[in-house]
């Protein structure tokens, strides 16, 4: 499907505003925690017609749109929401897909109150208008009912594109290239095309029946899949760079940080990401490796303070364990993910180590791992991120005892690519060197975005960089300098 050609902007709607900011807020429905335990189905049910209208109501309209400037990609909220009031959602949704290729994932995924939430103006008084809810909604609704816009091609230029990875980068510029008429081929090494967007969230936060229709709707624009592929194994960098006219490195930052004790290679012991898709997804989704259900668990201890960490904790409950703790070095004060995520996990009985940081992994006599040795902090002065530094309060150890123990305390860039692509500049952190403005790496025809480029970040920023990368790789395709 393609993105709708860009319309003329009407003029901004006069409204009473004052009125408009007497109007209570509205939000869709959500399972109540005992039930959402029980599935995986998304906590958020989504808004029906009319809700969705009232609250897009509570929109004021504001001339300088500061939701609009807080958004990484640019959607025009203030005239979507216009159009959703007066019940055009086919025109509410094309106003999101004229700058997002994701806008049902991004509505969803996005850590709003910080972006276009956290900057609307009705926000300042009282709740935000719902934005990421109504995002989602719209364009839900247009797939399901309404008309989304026809998947145009331009014709075919005799150029081609090799895209490393399906995630949010690699979807983004996928659907842009593809429409310009070049050939566009995206390489995995999962099974399953959608990367972290299938991968590495949840069900019950992103559903998978809606990434997968993501991905048929490139298939239509004739995007190319090779699945279970990996770059550096099953197919030579070098080889993608004879064969193709340019390559995008979109592999994301997939690697979990370790935490440096011993033992964490111990049986019971998991990084995120096996924990979360072996818990998540069916045999046939995974890699076979990765295919072994995970053992009965009643007791779960996971150590981190951000969204993965939530999603973890959270996959633990509905895995039926009885306890669940998460281990935080800092207060809640501190934490960097969404606060509805956290919401969430207390009201599904996730217990809170807050000011708790793990000094041993502690296995039994066969070597697995029986319990997280910790210490108690307190904060002080802040350290190079800002936030105040955790110090350790003497004679303050205890154990926690658990079935598991997951890491989930990070991401990083594969170390690996240092010997898959040994030419393509890259910074001390492994993440690609490009320049911002183009995504050009110093390789000619090798462009790079999102997390590889970032490091773990944001469906949206992933997306940005799409866009601009996008737009230098067709300049390139075009017979463009280096």
């Amino acid at each position: 499907m393609a993105s709708p050609a860009p319309r003329e902007r009407p003029e901004r709607p006069n409204v009473d505003r004052k009125a408009r900011l007497l109007l209570e807020p509205n939000l869709p429905a959500r399972q109540p925690p005992e039930v959402r335990t029980a599935n995986w189905e998304e906590t958020f049910h989504l808004f029906d017609p009319e809700t969705a209208k009232a609250e897009a109501m509570r929109c004021i309209q504001c001339p300088a749109a500061p939701c609009q400037v807080a958004c990484p990609v640019g959607n025009d909220i203030p005239a979507s929401f216009w159009l959703l009031e007066q019940g055009d959602f086919d025109g509410a949704a094309n106003v999101f897909r004229e700058t997002s290729e994701l806008p049902e994932m991004c509505g969803r995924l996005c850590p709003q109150e910080r972006l276009c939430e956290g900057h609307c103006v009705v926000g300042k008084k009282g709740e935000p208008v719902a934005i990421g809810k109504l995002e989602t909604f719209v364009t839900e609704w247009q797939l399901a009912n309404g008309n989304p816009p026809p998947a145009t091609i331009a014709p075919a230029t005799g150029k081609s594109l090799a895209i490393i990875g399906s995630g949010p980068a690699g979807i983004g510029v996928a659907e842009r290239v593809a429409r310009s008429g070049h050939r566009v081929v995206v390489y995995d090494a999962w099974p399953i095309a959608g990367g972290l967007l299938h991968y590495g969230i949840p069900s019950f936060k992103q559903n998978k029946a809606s990434v997968a229709a993501r991905i048929e709707r490139l298939r239509d624009l004739g995007v190319e899949f090779v699945l279970g592929v990996r770059v550096g194994e099953d197919v030579a960098f070098e080889e993608l760079e004879r064969d193709f006219d340019a390559v995008f490195v979109a592999a994301g930052a997939i690697e979990g940080v370790a935490l440096g004790l011993e033992h964490e290679d111990a049986p019971g012991v998991y990084q995120a990401t096996e924990f979360l898709v072996r818990g998540n997804l069916p045999p046939e989704d995974l890699p076979e490796h990765l295919r072994e259900p995970l053992p009965a668990l009643s007791s779960v201890v996971v150590i981190g303070g951000g969204d993965t960490s939530m999603d973890c904790v959270r996959t633990a409950v509905r895995l039926g364990a009885e306890e669940v703790r998460l281990v935080y070095r800092r207060t809640e004060q501190e934490m960097q993910g969404r606060e509805e995520e956290r919401m969430h996990a207390h009201e599904e009985g996730v217990i809170f180590e807050f000011l708790t940081a793990p000094t041993a992994i502690l296995v039994d006599g066969e070597g697995a791992f029986r319990a997280l040795r910790c210490q108690l902090m307190e904060l002080g002065e802040p350290d190079e991120s800002g936030r105040a530094r955790p110090v350790p309060i003497r004679g303050s150890r205890f154990e926690i005892e658990a079935d598991a123990l997951v890491l989930a305390i990070g991401y990083n860039v594969e170390d690996g690519w240092g010997e898959v692509a040994p030419a393509v500049r890259r910074d001390p952190w492994g993440r690609f060197t490009v320049d911002p403005r183009t995504m050009r790496t110093n390789r000619p025809g090798v462009f790079a975005g999102g997390d590889d480029v970032n490091g773990a970040d944001l469906v949206v920023t992933a997306l940005a960089d799409a866009h601009i990368a996008a737009a230098s790789i067709e300049e390139w395709l075009g017979g463009g300098d280096w």
